[in-house]
């Protein structure tokens, strides 16, 4: 069970199903609804797996473009009404609302320390991530804070990967866009810890405790968490469509001073 003591949250996925209270298993629903943005995932072994299996569908597929299929978790959602513009995270102008959203606010940080403990099993045409995003209660409050992003294309496996990693200004005129894909090390298939602190001075972010890169002044309004795993399938190599793409969580955590988790 998530833990939400003296503001910390902490979900070790130790209980036999999700966290309502924390996590909403839809990826974006307003664009489309919930019950065709619904997550595949499983919690088994203390870990929570995010995966898209073979006969999941495409991500609003009348509409976007290119063609992708999305498992995602998020911490909070909401929306205009049918019909409006309001709505998180729009992928096209002039975007419209199909199912309005009622108010969920699970966990939205302004500031401190989110970390989260994963693997994740891609291929080229697949890639996981995590990421805040602010909740576009004003339009302008909607710029990203991407702790960990890797692409199946961008990683020799068991050698090294490419792992995204900064700020995003979207619609926020105070954010300057500073995002850097850093090749490290790491065998994205192996649990690693991916981090970031942040305060209105400068996120920081760090792969296993080791400082990867900075960011000046992220956003500081309240953000939601979003979890998720992708598939584009026409970036298939072929002989591929039968894989199933999987992240693989262990620990989310966060908090003010993470030194100080219970």
């Amino acid at each position: 069970m998530a833990d939400a003591t003296h503001g910390w949250v902490v979900d070790d996925f130790d209980a036999p199903d999700l966290d309502r209270d924390l996590w909403f298993p839809h990826y974006l629903p307003a664009w489309s609804s919930r019950a065709q943005t619904a997550a595949t995932f499983a919690i088994r072994d203390s870990c929570l797996h995010l995966s898209i299996p073979p006969s999941q569908g495409r991500w609003c597929a009348d509409d976007h473009r290119p063609p992708t299929r999305v498992s995602g978790l998020q911490t909070a959602n909401r929306s205009g009404p049918v019909g409006g513009t309001e709505g998180q995270q729009p992928y096209r102008p002039g975007l419209v609302v199909r199912e309005e959203q009622e108010p969920f606010l699970g966990w939205t940080p302004s500031s401190g320390r989110v970390e989260m403990r994963a693997r994740a099993v891609i291929s080229p045409r697949s890639m996981v991530a995590l990421w805040m995003v602010g909740l576009e209660d004003h339009p302008e409050r909607s710029a990203e804070i991407c702790v960990m992003e890797v692409f199946g294309d961008a990683v020799d496996m068991g050698a090294s990967a490419a792992v995204g990693m900064g700020l995003h200004a979207f619609r926020d005129p105070d954010v300057t866009e500073d995002f850097v894909a850093s090749r490290l090390p790491i065998d994205v298939a192996a649990f690693h810890t991916y981090t970031v602190d942040w305060s209105e001075q400068e996120a920081s972010f760090f792969v296993d405790d080791s400082l990867v890169r900075t960011s000046p002044r992220p956003p500081t309004y309240p953000v939601q968490l979003m979890l998720a795993v992708f598939d584009f399938p026409e970036r298939s190599v072929g002989g591929d469509d039968d894989a199933v793409p999987e992240l693989v969580v262990d620990r989310i955590a966060g908090g003010a001073r993470l030194t100080s988790a219970p």
